[in-house]
């Protein structure tokens, strides 16, 4: 939904099981009218449409787009952004690690995103930019030299070219400006503002203005721009506090290099903070988020360095004194604390403090993905728990 004449506010139904088109549809048609109903019963809703590759291959069968569009038409719905990073099914199985694979060096992924932004094209409305958000290119721990990383760097962006060439022919023809987010997360091969902008610098913008130049003869200044204009970031705020950065420092930087910011993802992460008198009582906790289908990845700041360890039960395990812990489990975002633990609500009210002055993205999805995996005493009904998140959302903005 549009607030303020500035903002379009959705959630992301990656939320909601879709291992193919008819599982995501119905799953749309279960749970979108009431909450739109909810939190925007007189105004067009926006949504945040997450589509495995499944599904986004047989949306492209018989009749399925045509009637998937008449009815977001007829439920005043429409569909401005979409979470492409993960590529397979998102729920009732280990998805871990996987939810990086294909990465950006494969072809599938390639496809995949080829395929989403065109479906994007056919449902964005007119006069309405629209993005998809994809994975930090590839996962850290899948390359184990700084060779072997450089390589999959130098892929990706060959295959990000393609993408870039791809949004440039749709603008030219349909009108419509599109944007690929990338999403830097703990252990993704793009962590941090620093190694987007290494990543822009020494791989994509070199690599891709060679494609453009040979594919759409543009020169190397207007190349640059075309590839910062279509290739963006996706700021997924818990992913940022889990790297320890302040949100005024990181959008400034973005916007001294020329990258722009596509989405924020409105999410929140669990803190920790150590206090040696409550420590059995904050592991016990922790403990109670301790589960195996998603990467729990735990940062903690010493000094100046920002140590990743790659999944909460690495933490519970060894259980060493420590001043605060930060770990990627996104809860809900109205949640201040549980229990004995904290929420990073507080790095969302710093970016919301700012985007009062400054307009840094038109896009922001709410992504609590974990509603099935909370603990009990966090569990409610479904729609009662995004209506929530979306009004204490509202009300803020």
């Amino acid at each position: 939904m549009l607030i303020n004449n500035t903002y379009h506010l959705t959630y992301c139904t990656n939320i909601h099981p879709g291992s193919n088109w008819k599982h995501t549809f119905n799953s749309l048609k279960e749970y979108v009218p009431h909450i739109k109903k909810e939190v925007s019963p007189d105004k067009p809703f926006g949504l945040g449409l997450r589509l495995s590759n499944k599904a986004s291959e047989e949306l492209n069968e018989k009749k399925y787009l045509p009637e998937f569009k008449q009815w977001l038409h007829q439920n005043d719905i429409y569909v401005f952004t979409m979470n492409g990073f993960p590529y397979g099914n998102f729920h009732d199985e280990r998805v871990k690690d996987k939810v990086h694979a294909p990465d950006w060096t494969a072809k599938e992924r390639l496809a995949y995103t080829k395929r989403l932004f065109k479906q994007l094209a056919e449902l964005l409305p007119e006069g309405m930019s629209g993005g998809i958000s994809t994975s930090p290119i590839s996962y850290k721990h899948w390359h184990g030299s700084e060779e072997l990383r450089k390589k999959t760097f130098e892929e990706g962006a060959k295959h990000l070219s393609e993408i870039v060439v791809q949004l440039y022919r749709l603008e030219h023809e349909k009108g419509k400006y599109l944007h690929l987010d990338i999403e830097p997360e703990p252990d993704g091969l793009i962590e941090n503002s620093d190694e987007v902008l290494v990543f822009f610098k020494d791989h994509l913008v070199p690599i891709a203005s060679r494609f453009l130049k040979k594919q759409l003869g543009k020169e190397t200044e207007e190349a640059e721009k075309l590839i910062k204009r279509y290739i963006t970031v996706c700021y997924d705020i818990c992913h940022f506090s889990l790297a320890f950065e302040d949100p005024e420092n990181t959008f400034k930087k973005f916007d001294k290099a020329g990258i722009k910011v596509g989405k924020i993802q409105v999410s929140a992460a669990l803190k920790i903070i150590y206090k040696e008198a409550e420590k059995e009582a904050i592991w016990k906790s922790l403990s109670s988020f301790n589960e195996p289908t998603y990467l729990h990845q735990v940062t903690e700041k010493v000094g100046g360095t920002v140590r990743t360890y790659n999944d909460l039960p690495m933490v519970l395990e060894n259980r060493k004194d420590f001043t605060e812990l930060r770990a990627h489990f996104h809860v809900p975002i109205f949640l201040e604390r549980f229990e004995k633990l904290f929420s990073t609500q507080d790095h969302i009210l710093k970016v919301l403090d700012y985007l009062k002055q400054h307009t840094v993205s038109a896009h922001l999805e709410i992504e609590t993905y974990t509603w099935e995996v909370l603990p009990k005493e966090l569990k409610r009904d479904l729609s009662e728990s995004i209506v929530r998140e979306i009004n204490w959302l509202k009300e803020r903005l």
